[in-house]
């Protein structure tokens, strides 16, 4: 169970500072979208990002998985024991699961997904992956709704909907890098039909346009879901929009820029520029301020043990109102997203000369 709400913060501005230079380092894509985030989402979310990508480090960089794994579970109950360990990221988190009322069953399902990592587990088809998806994204997607105060199933729904996209998305990128560490994460089924043994080409992994079709088809399941989860973006509080239709269309244009390639994300891995993503910044304003959408009533089956665990509400709650002082903010919004603009013009700069850091407070 969830802390109680009034639960004493954990967490200081230190650890906050911590979790946030964690992301920046390897979330780089999180950490641009979260710039755009109201400061009272983006702190908590920082704080669960960073508890994530630990979780996700310990198991990948650690000798012993079984036992990486056994101490994740062990850190999970201190957290919602009120007693985590001293540990920023974990501190942290239990401010957030406190605060925002997290079913243990999202973090659990999240080591159910990094457990099937170290087991190595291959995926026949596309509903298989979409379960691991669900565990190690949809979750993520999950609890961000909670921490914008969004608690209506169907809108929880698109928020899975957007995690699972996102993760499509990884794996249609990290191909050869995967294949390189013996991971296969692409339908094996779509692999068959395509004319290519898995084992054997996990063996001796090179590109060609047979495994090409393979990634489109990943890419095009991605797709289908970032589309469905845009209903739901335009109904979070209008201070968030901006902040997670930019993570919708960061991530999408890794697929976008893998499709550029030919699909090839063996021999190369793709990367989208600070420049472009500074664009998308943009485009993610004006795609905020559209006019909201009807949440679509279809679900992922494979999510459907998420949504069981939220709490019963009597009815859903409507789509929070947007006040007068709420669209006072757009233009500071949209000053923001400027300022985003010219700071990732900066690091382009910086990239391209090898200077030093650029100031990211």
């Amino acid at each position: 169970m969830p802390l109680p709400s009034n639960a004493s913060p954990h967490a200081s501005i230190a650890d906050v500072a911590v979790c946030r230079s964690s992301l920046q380092g390897g979330s780089r894509t999180f950490f641009a979208a979260s710039l755009a985030l109201p400061k009272s989402v983006r702190e908590p979310a920082t704080g669960l990002y960073a508890f994530c990508r630990m979780a996700d480090d310990a198991i990948d960089h650690g000798h012993d998985r079984a036992a990486a794994l056994a101490g994740l579970h062990a850190r999970l109950d201190r957290i919602y024991a009120g007693t985590p360990l001293e540990v920023a990221a974990d501190r942290a988190f239990a401010d957030c699961v406190a605060r925002f009322e997290i079913p243990k069953e999202f973090p659990l399902a999240l080591l159910e997904g990094f457990a099937w990592d170290a087991q190595g587990r291959r995926y026949d088809n596309l509903s298989e992956l979409n379960a691991y998806g669900v565990r190690v994204a949809g979750t993520v997607g999950a609890m961000m709704a909670l921490v914008m105060k969004v608690r209506a199933r169907d809108l929880v729904a698109r928020a899975c909907d957007l995690g699972v996209a996102m993760q499509l998305t990884n794996i249609a990128r990290d191909v050869g890098e995967d294949a390189r560490n013996g991971r296969l994460y692409l339908p094996r089924e779509w692999m068959r039909e395509a004319g290519l043994d898995a084992d054997a080409w996990l063996a001796n992994p090179t590109f060609d346009a047979r495994l090409g079709t393979v990634i489109e088809r990943v890419l095009a399941a991605a797709e289908v879901l970032y589309a469905r989860s845009e209903s739901g973006l335009s109904r979070l509080p209008a201070a968030c929009r901006p902040g997670m239709f930019a993570a919708r269309l960061l991530y999408a244009e890794i697929g976008h820029e893998v499709a550029r390639r030919r699909f090839d994300s063996v021999s190369q891995r793709a990367v989208v520029s600070w420049r472009r993503k500074a664009r998308i910044l943009a485009d993610a304003v004006r795609a905020a301020q559209r006019p909201m959408t009807q949440v679509g009533a279809v679900t992922l089956d494979e999510a459907g043990f998420l949504l069981a665990a939220l709490p019963t509400l009597t009815h859903d709650p409507p789509a929070p109102a947007e006040s007068a002082r709420e669209r006072a903010r757009w233009p500071r919004v949209e000053d923001r997203v400027a300022w985003l603009v010219d700071l990732f013009e900066r690091l382009e700069r910086r990239d391209h000369a090898g200077g030093s850091a650029v100031n990211l407070s």
